[in-house]
This record gives structure tokens, sequence and C-alpha cells, in this order.
């Protein structure tokens, strides 16, 4: 018989990574001093603090209280080198913004899992708006962006995409001119929270956002709260134990990011939200997750945008669900740091779950049975981690190719694992 697998503890998953990126650029952008407490301390993070400061913004080493001395909206100066974004396309696609409106020329590299990442929906808003981007014929980095004096657009997006949205609101900002984004979608709107609260002036309408034009941005304070997307891996971890619970605090619980949180629901798992209150803007909680009869669910539509990073994780807790698991309109899963809905089902397919791909998703038929062999990751850290839950169930043995890669995001990921399973 399988070790039951039995889960106790509190986890305090790092800050949250789209928020992290966010405070440090609109901070840099501010006029003035701002404190930023609890940034997460990763890779991506990292990367985007170094383009930062070869554009001539004097970021600290990042610490968990932190201050930025920020050098206005025209303050940037032309780099004398390429902008290494590493593996972070929110660096790459944020930053692109940032250097058309203010009107200089950079040149954005990267490792080769983001150089093959598509960069030409970015690049077309920020040309709409008078920038000339420069891509090679695969669409991905290296890429030029040359700044200038740009216009204001009215972008309707094919896909709901924070970072798309967000490029376009800096580009427009940094270069004070009125733009519009419409979405299929409501998109993440953590940038649209952290600009009002720093006294930009923004009217948002359904999938809709408008930014006025000539608008100031404030120095301020801000606290970021646990990542959601780090959260979910536990949460999961709780709903596909045996017995006990599991306490994440401080998570961000913005309402565009807390689409996996209701599907675990949905999917018969426990979780609870306690302590509700406000941080800059943003929702924070402490979320309780505990075991429950999982089932199949059918996730798509609106909500996808609300758990696209969470997908992966979400087929691996299906083959712990009875009955039938579909994801449709996901498409997007495949541009990410992998082709997410061929690795998924690749992997589940190697260790021994029924699972099948779609064009724009996944089927996933549940059962029993133990898992075992090798994931490849690609050095995705979203499947390293979906895997390293899955591997925790008892019975199962799951070897990750590439733990390290889980780093990206949280680098204590497997620390904190070991920790609270099989208490």
């Amino acid at each position: 018989m399988p070790t039951p697998l039995r889960v106790a503890g509190r986890v305090r998953v790092p800050g949250d990574k789209s928020l992290s990126h966010r405070a440090l650029i609109i901070s840099a952008l501010a006029s003035g001093r701002s404190r930023i407490r609890g940034i997460l301390d990763s890779a991506d993070v990292r990367s985007t603090a170094d383009v930062l400061r070869t554009l001539g913004v004097a970021i600290p080493s990042l610490a968990d209280d932190m201050v930025v001395d920020g050098v206005g909206l025209r303050g940037l100066r032309g780099p004398d080198q390429a902008l290494d974004c590493g593996n972070s396309g929110t660096t790459t696609r944020l930053m692109a913004g940032v250097v058309a409106g203010a009107g200089i020329t950079a040149r954005f590299t990267g490792d080769a899992s983001l150089s093959r990442r598509p960069m030409r929906r970015v690049a077309a808003p920020l040309e709409a708006m008078g920038a000339r981007v420069d891509l090679p014929p695969h669409g991905g980095l290296p890429m030029t962006v040359h700044g200038g004096q740009l216009h204001g657009v009215e972008w309707r997006s094919d896909v709901a995409s924070a970072q798309i949205k967000s490029a376009v609101l800096l580009a427009a900002l940094v270069a004070g001119v009125e733009s519009t984004v419409d979405e299929p979608e409501r998109s993440r709107d953590h940038t649209e929270r952290m600009l009002a609260a720093r006294g930009v002036t923004l009217e948002l309408s359904g999938t809709r956002v408008h930014i006025a034009p000539g608008g100031r941005l404030d120095a301020c304070d801000a606290v970021v709260p646990g990542d959601p997307s780090s959260a979910a891996f536990f949460a999961g971890l709780a709903a596909i134990a045996s017995a006990g619970s599991i306490e994440l605090p401080d998570v961000g619980i913005n309402p565009t990011r807390t689409g996996f949180f209701e599907v675990l629901r949905r999917m018969g798992a426990r979780v609870e939200v306690q302590e509700e209150r406000d941080e800059g803007g943003e929702p924070t909680a402490t979320i309780v997750a505990a075991p429950g009869e999982l089932h199949g669910t059918t996730v798509g539509g609106a909500e996808v945008p609300t758990l696209i990073d969470e997908l992966p994780l979400v087929a691996c807790l299906a083959t712990r669900a009875a009955g039938e698991t579909v994801i449709t309109g996901a498409a997007e899963l495949r541009v990410k740091e992998s082709d997410r809905i061929k690795a998924v089902v690749d992997n589940l397919r190697a260790i021994g779950a029924d699972a099948e791909e779609l064009p724009d998703g996944m089927r996933i038929r549940g059962g029993g049975g133990p898992l075992r062999g090798r994931v490849v990751t690609h050095g995705d850290h979203r499947l390293a981690m979906a895997f390293g839950i899955l591997g925790a169930v008892g019975g199962n043995a799951i070897e990750v190719d590439d733990p390290a890669c889980a780093d990206v995001s949280y680098p204590a990921f497997w620390s904190d694992l070991a920790r609270v399973a099989g208490a």
C-alpha cells in the first residue's frame, strides 16, 4: 500500500513575481524615493533590476526591505550595452514599452528559451505608436527597440495579455500620450492598480483601460504580497493529500489571479480565505487548503487568463481526480517558457498518466494508480514545481530533470515542499 500523504505547516511563499517586476520599474520611473518591502529575489526579478541599472537607475541589491531612488519619467539614459533579460518575458515586454516611450534605443537579449518566445505581439502596438522595432525572422530575440516621439493608440489586442497591455500603458505614460488598450478578456490588472496608486489617471471599463496624457508618477511605498501562483502549488499539494492542511499567509488575492483557487474548490478541495485586507491597492489574505474528494472539471473561456500559469498544475492534479478534466482556450500556453501544452501532456504520458493534447489545451483522465518516470522540464519552472507536487504523493516516483529551474520564481520551493509533505 502507498504511504498516505499527510501535510501540515505554514508556508510563507515568496513575493509576487508580477508585482515585484512592476514595483521596480514603476519606482524607477517615479520622481523621488520609494520603499519596497517583500520583493521576490529571484532570477527573473534580478533581470529587471539589471536592465534598469543598465539604463542608469541606481537599483540596490534586492532585499526584503529596499529603497529605490526614481529618475523620473524622462530620466533614463541610452544603454551602452544590450539589455540582458535572462529568462524573463515580463522584463522584456514591459521594458520594451518603457524604452519606446523614453525615446532611446536598446537591444534586448535573453537566454535560449526567452529568445524563442514571440515578440511581434508587443512590437506591433509599439510600432503603431511610432516606435521602430527590429526583430529576427523567427520573431523572438534579439529585439532592438528604437524609441521616438510617440503618439497615442487605441489598441485592440488579439490575446488577453497583461504584458502587452502593460507595455502600451508604460510607453504612453513615459511618452506623455493618451492611449487605450482593449482585450478579448480581462487580464491581470497589477499595472493599472500600481499606476493609479501613484497618481496616474486611468479609466477602466470592462476589458478596456484608458490612460490620460501627460500624467505624473509619484514615489510611493509598496508591500509585495505573496505570489498566488507560488501559493497554488502548496494549495494543490494539500488538495491531493490524505490528511492535514496547509496555511499560506499574506498571499495576494487579486481577482485577476485567483482562478486556480476557484477551480480547486470546484474539483472538491477545501479552500478557505481568511484575514482579508488591502496592501497598496492589492487585496491580500491568508489561504488555508485541505484535502477533498477530487473530481474532474472543465476549464476554459474567460477564466483561463486568471490561472494561465497554474494550468500545468491543474493538469497534474487532474491525474488524482475521478473522471475527466478538459482544459480549452489556453493556446497561450504554447508560447510560454516552453510549449506547456505539449510538454505537460508528453510528461504525463511518460509517467503513466492518461493525457491527450488538444490544439488549445489538454484532456486528462484521472486514476488512482502510481505514476513513475522522469520528467523533462525544458528549463520551465512551472513544470518542475507542478510535477514536484505530483511526485510527493505516496506511491509515485517522479524524477524532475532540472529541479534548479524553480529558482526563477521560487528559490526555496524544494525545501518548503520537504518540510510540509509527509508530516
